[in-house]
């Protein structure tokens, strides 16, 4: 008999998406910035103390409103990880930014702190930190440098939702941050994001962008007697649809968190025997940093090793998949990349395997694929 096929991913619903939606359509007002907006930010600002957050269509929108924020232009440079989505890096390419990328860290795929001050010039405009997996960056570090050099620091926060590094939620530090809800995020609602605004000095320029350059919020709050172009921008709210939707898993978050943190931890004491062999390495959270159970993934010993790992599992109907590519080996960038050897982001290139983990993954079939991984190396 053929096993049950596990996905590596599979959306969860709470019950209440579409009564929320639903509510919405009957509100009339479903363009964007009603109540159900108005309902997300706010949990934002006073659950992970973020001074003003606006939701927007994507992650992806919400850095481009980073780097019109920052004033980014032609030949500013802005230094982030190459072991990143396209999404971190194009939102400043987008502005004419040169991009500088820095290698990960020896022992999780997360910025490198101790070499960011050699890529610091006087063209440098901002640093962009990824939070892998929902793990902190070690942000002191990078706050302190940003402040000596008088650079800005953006967060990239989208798989890092309701986690902390000492104490403060991530995207809660940075001058400005990005969180994804695509529908492979902890919290979802299919496509969306939000802006975390942490510095006073960008809220109001924040909403013009956000109204496509126009001060209609203010209008809206009684603050100016007509609204008009005053500033560059876009479309970037989303609709009261996606809204409702976001609604429904936020009302949810203790819920889902502790079920994800929860699969994590069973994979992890699963697979630490394999560890302890020298199998496989795990993932090594820093100290004073929480786990919020974005992602798990194992680090294979070669590339050849994790493409026959993904074969065997792919042969057991258990869906495993690598992550990112090297931004600075891109078709797109290599030839403006600066010939560093980032090393340590090609070592996560070519050896991190990310496991099935969603909120329905029950713990047998948690068990199952942790049995499926010890044969493997055991064979």
């Amino acid at each position: 008999m053929t096993k049950k096929y596990t996905p590596f991913n599979k959306p969860y619903l709470t019950g209440k998406e579409t009564t929320y939606i639903e509510e919405a359509v009957a509100s009339g007002k479903i363009s964007g910035n009603g109540m159900f907006t108005q309902k997300c930010q706010t949990f934002f600002e006073d659950t992970f103390q973020i001074k003003k957050a606006l939701l927007t269509t994507s992650c992806t929108d919400a850095l481009e409103m980073c780097a019109i924020l920052l004033n980014i232009n032609e030949g500013d440079e802005v230094i982030m990880p190459s072991y990143t989505f396209v999404s971190t890096a194009n939102a400043f390419v987008l502005r004419g930014a040169k991009i500088v990328f820095a290698d990960s860290k020896p022992d999780y795929p997360n910025i490198d702190e101790t070499k960011l001050e050699a890529l610091i010039t006087n063209q440098t405009k901002a640093i962009v930190v990824v939070h892998y997996g929902g793990v902190a960056c070690e942000m002191d570090t990078i706050m302190r440098l940003a402040k000596q050099n008088n650079i800005f620091v953006v967060e990239d926060a989208a798989q890092a939702i309701d986690s902390y590094y000492k104490g403060k939620a991530l995207g809660s530090i940075g001058h400005l941050a990005t969180f994804s809800f695509h529908e492979t995020k902890n919290i979802i609602s299919g496509e969306g994001g939000l802006l975390a605004i942490n510095d006073n000095q960008f809220v109001d320029r924040a909403e013009i962008i956000w109204e496509k350059g126009t001060n209609r919020s203010s209008f809206f709050r009684g603050e100016v007697d007509k609204y008009g172009w005053v500033d560059i921008g876009s479309s970037f709210l989303p609709s009261e649809v996606i809204a409702a939707f976001l609604w429904a898993q936020l009302e949810n978050i203790e819920k889902i968190q502790s079920r994800r943190k929860n699969i994590w931890n069973q994979y992890y004491q699963g697979l630490l025997p394999l560890e302890v062999d020298g199998k496989i390495k795990l993932p090594k959270l820093p100290n004073d940093t929480t786990n919020n159970g974005h992602l798990f993934f194992v680090l294979c010993n070669s590339f050849k090793e994790r493409s026959e790992l993904i074969s065997f599992l792919k042969a057991k109907n258990i869906h495993a998949v690598f992550h990112y590519l090297s931004l600075h080996k891109s078709v797109f960038y290599k030839s403006k990349h600066d010939n560093r050897v980032l090393i340590n982001s090609d070592m996560f290139t070519d050896r991190l395997l990310r496991l099935p983990l969603f909120f329905e993954l029950d713990d047998e079939t948690i068990k199952e694929i942790v049995i499926e991984i010890k044969a493997f190396y055991e064979s």
